[in-house]
């Protein structure tokens, strides 16, 4: 029972990881039609400002989501209104717009790890915050591994209420339903479609913030967690924040209790369920 609870806490903990991560991911796809798969550079970044922002600064890494947050949604907002805005523009259709999209997010995927790579290099990096251990009952679990768990759900949540009780969360989701429509009743798409993508990358940010504070970080890691993100989200459902927050706490159970007998094998596990998912409900828990 001692080994199951651990099992079961472990997975619930990299659950509440992948659910941020991927909530980000769903709202890019979803509504700005994007699929980012530089997704995880954006996680990259926001571990090592903030390994940089503790370790030569002694900024709280909590306190550095306040200012890694809004710095990768300024970003990610740019990006958009320049790159991915100028690709929809000229393409001929919607379709034509995705392909493209992609090519260019993998293009921006090995410009943002090169230069992670000329500024951190390829060792691994890594502080200690908050690593003491809390008993509850036969469990023992780091302390900061509770509080990512803890920010990791109550983002989650917060954002969810942003989307469905907002102005600016109504209009959002009206352009992804209907665009056309939402634009003759006054919604400004092109400002809509840029704030999606830069709130994913505010999500996958304050994602790469908690993961700093329970694991190492690398200037390699970000395309492991742009695989695991595109995973939860199919498995969720495409474009569904509820989905992927549910699918997240799967994916991390799984991984928590394939790890528990082999560690190499988590990802296998992950690839596995993504094609028995892609062959028996293509369109994931949650999705229409």
């Amino acid at each position: 029972m001692e080994t199951v609870l651990n099992v079961a806490v472990a997975g619930l903990l990299l659950g509440g990881i992948f659910a941020l991560i991927s909530v980000g991911l769903s709202l890019q796809y979803g509504v700005a039609r994007v699929l980012n798969v530089a997704h995880g550079e954006f996680i990259m970044i926001g571990a090592f400002v903030t390994w940089v922002l503790y370790t030569e600064f002694g900024i709280n890494p909590l306190l550095c989501m306040v200012i890694v947050g809004p710095a990768i949604f300024v970003i990610g907002f740019i990006l958009y209104r320049t790159m991915f805005n100028y690709i929809r523009i000229k393409a001929p259709s919607p379709d034509a717009f995705e392909g493209n999209s992609i090519l260019a997010a993998f293009g921006l995927l090995f410009v943002i790890q090169y230069i992670a790579l000329t500024l951190w290099g390829s060792n691994i990096h890594g502080y200690t915050y908050l690593a003491f251990p809390i008993h509850l009952g036969t469990v023992t679990i780091a302390a900061n591994r509770l509080v990512t768990l803890g920010f990791a759900v109550g983002i989650s949540f917060v954002f969810y209420i942003f989307l469905a009780r907002t102005r600016l969360g109504k209009a959002i989701r009206s352009a992804a339903q209907d665009p056309a429509t939402a634009s003759l009743m006054g919604v400004n798409i092109k400002r809509v479609l840029a704030i999606c993508f830069g709130l994913g990358a505010l999500m996958a940010g304050i994602a790469g913030v908690l993961l700093s504070m329970t694991y190492p970080v690398n200037a390699n890691m970000g395309l492991h967690y742009t695989i695991i993100a595109i995973i939860v989200v199919v498995l969720g459902g495409m474009g569904s924040i509820v989905g992927s927050f549910i699918g997240g706490f799967i994916l991390g159970i799984v991984g928590s209790i394939v790890s528990y007998f082999d560690p190499g094998l988590a990802l296998v596990a992950y690839y596995a369920i993504f094609i028995l998912l892609l062959l028996v409900r293509p369109k994931g828990i949650m999705g229409k």
